[in-house]
């Protein structure tokens, strides 16, 4: 985009001038050109008829032939005279002007002004000819930059923040909420920057990489950049993908520049976002071994292991994949500290609402602790998103605060899209879908180790024709086998509600299914919680440049791979009993909830609570 912006604006400038030229030229011609009055254009033996009625008063005769005649009247006109013989000649002896009144006539002769003959001849030869040389200058001009640009071909294109007047609005460790770990890590980074004669002195070696790891939208820009404002030096900034074009060696000529530069202005932080864009591991047998990709890695290891060792220049580096880089990147020496930002727990996720909610008209009633209760595994950036959104509703229905059901209602959109009013279900589909939900609902309430209802909807939401809400009542990082077993007999509650109430199966359980299946394989294969026992089956292989698996190695038999499947199908099985057993001895509750979901088409958790509580459940 800044390129074409920088050809636009390079195009505007070539008119500008155009046009400024043809401006000057065409106010010379206004300068010296005569006026143009309205004259009459007249003949000959009409001039020697105005003469003998003495209505002429003066007649001014011009080198090109031509007759300026003035009448007494103050009238103008014009007339041209044989070019042989002389004015007087002309009227007396081939007109037959009487010679007294001729002599009546003021005729003076007079020379033609060159200047306006230049400029007439300027205008038809020379103009065009002007016209072709400002627009071959400006091709070459076009020329001599492209030339200059390809010189520059292999310059870093990095961003610079944290000098002097490049960064207006600052980043502190103040404007980052939770990540506590993490930031007291990088406290010690600023400290070297600030005093770095402090570390040198007792024999410390400087820490010459740090790697920022975590899920997307944790902060680990944010985090660099504070730490860049707090140190109050040079922040260069760039994506990994920024060093890799078409041509060999430009990827390899940009990291040198990049840390040329870097050096000249130290103490200084590089920041290269993405970096498995060019960090992968190398030698995968795809792309040969003079890809531009690995040459590029290549400089970038040479450049941080040649640092000097009282060098003030640190690199930053950021990922939420580390898992694909190569070994050489995380060696001591090259990336010393390796920072892990997790998603945030609540209290986390209640100081990063505080600030985003800076500079919002937030009603006091606002309790931002169930904002943060209701969104688990939501990182930095969701939470910013969220906060977005309830300022567009708010806007949007003319609010002058932001209240608490703007945040509840952006937290769904965010989870899973903005409502679909205009999806009208049948009466049928309806039917079916408030039953499929009651299914979920009424399992997740009734199971030990299930998470909580916090809202049962039917309303359409993007993909999802109707949606049970479920928050955990604390955060949790480790799963037990009860709980997964829990989650896949909710997961088939909808199935087995439409399949004891209609006799029937719809499309509506697919997703349900796949999530379910895929939990029962990971138990199984990657977990160990199986009758098979403590063992991992099967070896993921992975594209290392898509960063996708693309396959599995069956490092087991076939007797195995068919114990897999039974164990599966039987976790399965297990599940779909229990979702049935609930729904079987609890049909009332079923009942009332789906017939509340068809009138209201939405219960929250407090209505939800009072359904079940009124019905006897088993």
């Amino acid at each position: 985009m800044p390129k074409k912006i920088k050809k636009i604006n390079g195009l505007v400038k070539n008119f500008a001038i155009v046009l400024i030229v043809f401006l000057i030229i065409s106010g010379i011609f206004a300068l010296f050109s005569e006026p143009t009055d309205e004259r009459k254009e007249i003949s000959l033996s009409q001039l020697a008829d105005d003469i003998q009625e003495e209505k002429i008063k003066k007649i001014t005769v011009f080198s090109d032939n031509e007759l300026l005649i003035i009448y007494k009247n103050e009238e103008k006109a014009v007339s041209r005279k044989e070019p042989e013989l002389g004015l007087s000649e002309t009227l007396i002896s081939f007109y037959k002007v009487d010679p007294e009144k001729y002599k009546k006539v003021n005729v003076s002769p007079e020379e033609r002004k060159g200047f306006s003959t230049i400029l007439t001849l300027f205008s038809i030869l020379l103009f065009p000819i002007l016209i072709f040389i400002i627009f071959f200058w400006m091709i070459f001009r076009q020329a001599r930059s492209g030339a200059m640009q390809a010189f520059n071909f292999g310059k870093a294109r990095a961003r610079l923040f944290g000098a002097e007047g490049a960064d207006k609005e600052k980043t502190t460790f103040n404007d980052v909420a939770g990540l506590k770990e993490a930031k007291e890590e990088l406290k010690e980074i600023v400290d070297f920057l600030k005093n770095p004669k402090k570390y040198l002195r007792m024999g410390a070696k400087i820490p010459r990489g740090v790697l920022l790891m975590g899920p997307p939208g944790t902060g680990k820009t944010l985090l660099a950049r504070a730490v860049a404002s707090e140190a109050g030096v040079p922040f260069f900034s760039i994506s990994g993908s920024e060093f890799i074009e078409m041509f060999v060696g430009v990827g390899s000529s940009r990291v040198r520049d990049l840390f040329a530069t870097a050096k000249k202005q130290q103490p200084s932080i590089i920041f290269i976002d993405e970096l498995d864009a060019i960090g992968r591991t190398r030698g995968t047998g795809i792309g040969g071994g003079h890809d531009e990709r690995e040459q590029t890695l290549n400089q970038i290891l040479v450049e941080m292991d040649g640092f000097e060792r009282d060098s003030t220049t640190l690199v930053f580096a950021a990922t939420n994949r580390p898992d694909v880089l190569d070994p050489a990147l995380l060696r001591p020496g090259r990336f010393d500290r390796r920072v892990i930002l997790d998603l945030p727990d609540i209290d986390g996720r209640e100081e990063i609402l505080k600030i985003h909610s800076r500079g919002k008209p937030i009603a006091d009633k606002v309790d931002l602790r169930e904002i943060a209760e209701r969104t688990p595994g939501f990182s930095g950036a969701d939470l910013a998103n969220v906060m977005n959104e309830a300022a567009i509703l708010a806007a949007r229905n003319n609010k002058q605060q932001i209240i608490q059901h703007d945040f509840l209602e952006s937290i769904e959109k965010v989870l899973l899209g903005p409502e679909r009013k205009s999806h009208i279900l049948s009466k049928k589909e309806k039917k079916i879908t408030a039953y499929h939900e009651a299914g979920h609902a009424l399992v997740s309430s009734l199971l030990t180790g299930a998470e909580p209802v916090r809202k049962v909807s039917i309303v359409a939401r993007g993909r999802a024709a109707g949606y049970t809400l479920k928050v955990p009542t604390e955060e949790k990082r480790m799963m037990t086998k009860t709980e997964f077993l829990a989650e896949m007999a909710v997961l088939l509650g909808g199935y087995c509600a439409e399949q004891l109430k209609f006799n029937e199966i719809t499309t509506g359980a697919a997703n349900d299914l796949e999530i379910a299946s895929k939990m029962a394989r990971k138990l199984v294969k990657e977990y160990g919680m199986s009758s098979l026992g403590p063992v991992s089956w099967g070896e993921k292989e992975e594209l290392v440049f898509l960063g996708r698996e693309i396959s599995e190695q069956r490092s087991y038999s076939e007797k195995i791979a068919g114990e897999i499947d039974n164990e599966v199908k039987k976790f399965i099985k297990q599940a779909e009993d229990k979702a049935k057993t609930i729904l079987r001895k609890n049909k009332k509750a079923l009942e009332k909830i789906a017939k509340t979901l068809i009138e209201k088409e939405t219960i929250e958790r407090q209505e939800f609570e009072k359904l079940i509580k009124n019905t006897k459940l088993k």
